[in-house]
């Protein structure tokens, strides 16, 4: 039967028990619009009438007539990068103007948020990443010309780039925290005058190491990054990094917050006391020490109360932590019952060895580092030994036990205040950790050359500079999550989730483009929390 229009249609009831269509045929007749149903069709989910609609209507297109021809990641890399833009980075910080060497560094520090890996890698993961397109860098990619020959500017601007975030983070007067670390190496390094042997904080014994100073804001923000030869002592850089502090960025009064043992009594006389303050941490041997001296009584470390105590112009804080006490006390109660079987074995041993049981006896107590609590009696085959209970009894005193020392006078800061700000030195040890281990891997450093190491260790401080100011604006995305083993919001999340949104080449009927995908609600808050818009 012939049709009176070829116009069809499809009305789609949706608002009953059971969703059914009318396909229809529409025509006009004495100016009228009328409608000619021609079947109805039942028993199709809700989904499957709508496409059908959409069919009819044009909206459709057969499968091969679309083709996605290459997907590449984008969200996370142009946050890493608009936020770098939002804090200066590309002009303010790093030079007057965007030239290519800098668009260069902003892309190797948005690569090592979002991928880490090598500057080869980076220069060649164009295929998959939007990330030197976002930098502004167009062509193929050569590791010389972008990654080395940028480091080598990056590294000549160290020094003003310091002093710039210096300028930004600290004021006169203010707390700043400083720390050091070590960072074996992997490899021959003959020719370098940084990588030497030296005491490991990685426990990485037999590896050639460098080690890395990190200065800090009181909010552990980082503003300046040092590399020293490896077997350098943390007390050394001291006296250096405040004369950098005071000279460099043109502070005349800082409050220097260091680790135990940093500060020494030697290099605290060296201080200019009216413009630098000192806040730090006494050793054992140190605290002992004071207590032989009568200054301080080991009765009176208390677990509730801060109790202090004023020896002229230093200011000592005891504190008490009951939870570290039980964990230094099974410790060493493990390290002296290993330490005993070991020298039972060599002291009962009738075996003629290479070594003498002298030897071998004092290989075991360094092992362990129990030699304090260990008596050595006779020589040779008469060899034997006995704990020292009276100092195990002494050591057992200390156990929880840490002061916290300051030359800060009391009515510019109270004991609680000169605890707390001294504990804020866990913010370093975070920098350190996100740094080295838990997302920017500092570590395997595929440089041969003293500069390019600096410059390497440079772009990870940079690179931790964004993600602390990632971080604190995604603390209600953080908060909201809670606290615990079972968080899923942490800023690797963040990262992974923003990679998702991707720059896609599609090919419709024979013709390309180029779209972004369209940000889910979860990356869209996360986006609106970074304030940045794709």
């Amino acid at each position: 039967m012939k049709r009176k229009s070829d116009s069809f249609h499809l009305d789609i009831r949706a608002n009953v028990k059971k969703p059914y269509a009318l396909l229809r045929n529409s025509y006009r007749e004495d100016g009228k619009v009328k409608k000619e149903t021609i079947c109805c069709i039942s028993g199709v989910p809700l989904e499957q009438l709508r496409a059908m609609q959409a069919a009819i209507q044009g909206k459709t297109m057969l499968k091969d007539e679309f083709k996605i021809i290459s997907s590449r990641e984008y969200g996370a890399t142009f946050a890493c990068v608009a936020l770098m833009k939002q804090l200066g980075m590309h002009t303010d910080i790093f030079y007057k103007t965007s030239e290519e060497w800098v668009r260069c560094c902003l892309a190797m520090i948005a690569g090592r948020l979002v991928y880490a890996g090598s500057k080869l890698y980076l220069s060649h993961c164009s295929p998959y990443s939007a990330l030197w397109e976002i930098c502004g860098i167009d062509g193929p990619i050569d590791v010389n010309t972008h990654c080395y020959a940028a480091m080598d500017e990056l590294l000549e601007r160290q020094c003003a780039i310091q002093k710039k975030l210096a300028q930004k983070r600290l004021n006169n007067g203010t707390l700043v925290l400083y720390d050091i670390t070590s960072c074996y190496m992997e490899g021959e390094y003959e020719d370098s005058d940084l990588v030497e042997f030296g005491y490991n904080r990685d426990k990485k014994r037999g590896h050639e190491q460098i080690v890395i100073s990190l200065l800090c804001d009181k909010d552990g923000c980082p503003v300046a990054v040092e590399v020293f030869k490896g077997n350098t002592k943390d007390e050394t850089t001291v006296l250096d990094k405040v004369d950098e502090i005071r000279g460099k960025y043109g502070l005349e009064k800082v409050i220097f917050v260091g680790d135990r043992g940093m500060v020494t009594q030697a290099k605290y006389d060296e201080l200019d006391h009216d413009a630098v303050k000192v806040i730090s941490a006494l050793t054992h041997n140190a605290i002992q020490s004071l207590n032989e001296k009568k200054t301080i009584q080991l009765s009176m470390f208390d677990e509730k109360n801060i109790v202090e105590v004023i020896d002229g112009e230093m200011r000592y804080c005891l504190c008490k932590n009951p939870d570290m006490a039980v964990k230094e006390s099974v410790t060493r109660e493990a390290l002296l019952k290993k330490t005993s079987e070991e020298l039972d074995k060599i002291v009962a041993s009738t075996r003629k060895t290479k070594y003498s049981k002298e030897i071998r006896a004092g290989k075991v107590v360094n092992r362990y580092k129990m030699g304090k609590f260990v008596i050595f009696e006779g020589e040779g085959e008469n060899l034997k030994y006995k704990l020292d209970e009276a100092k195990v009894a002494q050591e057992a005193h200390l156990d929880g036990c840490y002061i916290v020392f300051t030359d800060v006078s009391p009515e510019d800061m109270t004991a609680i205040e000169t605890v707390e700000n001294y504990k804020s030195l866990m913010q370093v040890e975070q920098a350190f950790r996100n740094m080295k281990t838990v997302r920017l891997d500092i570590r395997p450093v595929y440089h041969k050359t003293d500069d390019r190491i600096r410059c390497h260790v440079f772009i990870c401080m940079l690179a931790y500079y964004v993600m602390w100011h990632m971080n604190q604006r995604l603390k209600p995305l953080f908060a909201a999550d809670g606290v615990g083993k079972a968080r899923k919001c942490t800023f690797d999340y963040v990262i992974e989730v923003l990679k998702c949104i991707r720059k896609e080449t599609v090919e419709v009927c024979g013709a390309n483009s180029t779209v972004i995908t369209t940000p889910t609600d979860e990356q869209a808050h996360i986006l609106e929390l970074l304030d940045i818009s794709l």
